[in-house]
């Protein structure tokens, strides 16, 4: 198995993530090193009469391309090999990235074959909209791809951490759960709460679960809080342009008449007084770099948009913020 997280270092570039990932794998075996540079013709001997391999020669425009590389990997270990790339929708914010999928496109076809054990490429993401856009249109590398949704975490896992959280008190896995759903099933908001509980040296059996409740709220509230506070901070172009993106969706064409006409209805909806509302190429451009820069939005290679976080959405939402919009 070869993994590649494309947001482990944000400042990476990701074509350059997925080529290190598979370079690191190839660097494991010995035998995969050898059998690249004798094919090569790029072999050199150490001084142990060892061959060497500089592994910077694998990669996109490179002497030995990924498919090269990876039917190398595939035929020395005689076993499939699976890639796992997390949070994939990132690599079609850069060049490199795109063409690091095509080329994986590439490999997997080659791999597939009957000549070979197999490649299969697992794209994981915590976005569906972002990681939707790698196989919805016919320009993009797995166009037509299969997608699944995982399920949100269910009342096991909220049993399970009532019996496992060792908490001074007891915790009502009913309540427990109700809670998890009103905070839109985030896990880290039950283990900050009974983190915070666990240095209140005054919280009692018959207190507890009270305590743990509002903990619970308090986090969530503070977390919609900020975004709240980011969000009001915005000027009435971004503020529309944030709400009718929210509104379309997979529809969202930023720069298109109807568009247009969306975020003047979301301005005057806005209260913003007639004389001033204005909506041109130009100043949506500038909104939605201003945008990105509150990490609200979020771009691909390509010039397509979209939310950054769908919490952003569910506060919209709640705020009745998306209502008369379309």
């Amino acid at each position: 198995m070869v993994y590649a997280d494309l947001w482990a270092n944000p400042t990476a570039d990701p074509g350059e993530v997925i080529i290190g990932a598979i370079r690191t794998a190839l660097a494991e075996s010995d035998g995969v090193l050898t059998r690249l540079a004798k094919a090569s013709g790029l072999a050199k001997l150490n001084l142990a009469g060892a061959v060497t391999f500089d592994l910077d020669r694998i990669g996109l425009g490179k002497a030995i391309s990924l498919t090269e590389a990876l039917v190398a990997l595939s035929d020395e270990t005689g076993q499939m090999i699976v890639l796992i790339i997390d949070e994939a929708q990132h690599a079609i914010t850069s060049d490199a990235g795109v063409a690091a999928l095509f080329a994986l496109k590439a490999a997997r076809d080659e791999l597939n074959s009957s000549d070979h054990k197999g490649l299969r490429v697992v794209c994981t993401g915590s976005n569906r909209d972002k990681l939707a856009m790698l196989r919805n249109s016919k320009d993009q590398a797995f166009f037509g791809a299969p997608m699944i949704d995982f399920p949100t975490l269910t009342r096991a896992y909220t049993d399970w951490f009532c019996q496992e959280v060792n908490l001074s008190f007891t915790l009502d896995p009913d309540a427990v759960w109700d809670l998890f759903v009103a905070a839109g099933y985030r896990p880290e908001l039950l283990g900050a709460a009974a983190d915070k509980l666990r240095f209140d040296f005054d919280v009692e059996e018959s207190t507890g679960p009270r305590k743990f409740a509002d903990a619970v709220r308090e986090l969530a509230d503070e977390m919609n809080g900020v975004q709240r506070k980011v969000v009001r901070s915005l000027t009435p172009i971004q503020f529309a342009v944030l709400r009718v993106m929210a509104a379309s969706r997979d529809d969202y064409a930023p720069f298109e008449a109807q568009t247009m006409d969306k975020y003047r209805r979301a301005m005057q909806l806005a209260g913003v007084p007639v004389e001033d509302i204005k909506a041109d190429v130009p100043g949506v451009q500038q909104a939605l770099i201003a945008l990105q820069e509150k990490k609200l939005v979020w771009r691909a290679a390509r010039g397509v948009y979209a939310i950054e976080e769908q919490g952003v959405v569910d506060l919209l939402l709640a705020d009745g913020l998306l209502a008369g919009i379309d």
